[in-house]
């Protein structure tokens, strides 16, 4: 009995010693390892296979993402449009005339999203912000008050003599592309982000799904590569050097 006792302890003094002492840093470790491999993989399709579609699940997770993604004043000043049907991917197709390198996208990919942006942020705008922070407990009135007040300042500083503010508005719609991206790539979902689309065409096309006061002037496609055309599939990762670009002080 002693001799069994004696050998338990020693393969559980064996396993110990195998273990990781920390196991919250081993999956530090283990998630970063995941981020990295996730950049590594991603890259910019240059050809679809209409035949693939992504899943209902996955997109659901995809239009999340882009709602859940962060902005400067969380003033959230956009409009995803993603087109699915045939019928709406015809109608994208007609506005590529300037721009036909990226046209197969529109109709062979699974879905392409439009990214739209408020040309003219106002404190209109940001009240409909603050009264669903309000809603959902983040505020109460005086904060409510001190954010129109304080931080609503910031988009009236970005905006010219007319209001204009759409340069401060489509770089919160960055965000979004870039958050999303990295979500695609941990999908194993492949995506062509495309800032050659024609924004006036678009404008005309999608009048309707806009609205009044938006502008559309890059679009994402997603979906799955064809095998054989996408040649960008094959080729190597190329970035700059860490020193070339990473300055730390």
């Amino acid at each position: 009995m002693k001799k069994i006792i004696l050998i338990l302890a020693v393969v559980a003094g064996v396993l110990g010693a195998c273990a990781p002492k920390e196991k919250g840093e081993t999956s530090k470790v283990s998630v970063g390892n995941q981020i990295i491999e996730d950049l590594n993989s991603r890259y910019t399709s240059k050809a679809y296979d209409n035949t693939k579609r992504v899943s209902p699940e996955d997109l659901a997770t995809i239009e999340e993402v882009l709602r859940l993604s962060p902005s400067s004043i969380n003033s959230q000043p956009w409009k995803f449009i993603v087109i699915k049907s045939d019928e709406a991917k015809q109608r994208l197709a007609g506005t590529f005339e300037k721009y036909k390198f990226n046209q197969p996208h529109a109709t062979n990919a699974s879905e392409i999203i439009l990214f739209a942006n408020k040309v003219h942020y106002s404190k209109e705008d940001y009240k409909k912000r603050l009264d669903a922070d309000m809603a959902a407990g983040r505020l109460n009135q005086k904060g409510y008050d001190k954010q129109l007040e304080g931080a609503f300042v910031f988009a009236e500083m970005v905006a010219d003599e007319n209001g204009n503010n759409g340069h401060w508005t489509k770089a919160q719609s960055y965000i979004a592309l870039g958050n999303v991206l990295h979500t695609l790539a941990r999908l194993n979902i492949d995506s062509t982000p495309m800032e050659g689309v024609d924004n006036e065409e678009i404008q005309k096309e999608f009048a309707k799904e806009l609205g009044d006061d938006y502008e559309c002037t890059f679009a994402l496609a997603i979906g799955y590569h064809e095998d054989g055309k996408d040649y960008n599939s094959k080729l190597p990762k190329s970035r700059m050097a860490k020193e070339d670009v990473i300055i730390e002080l």
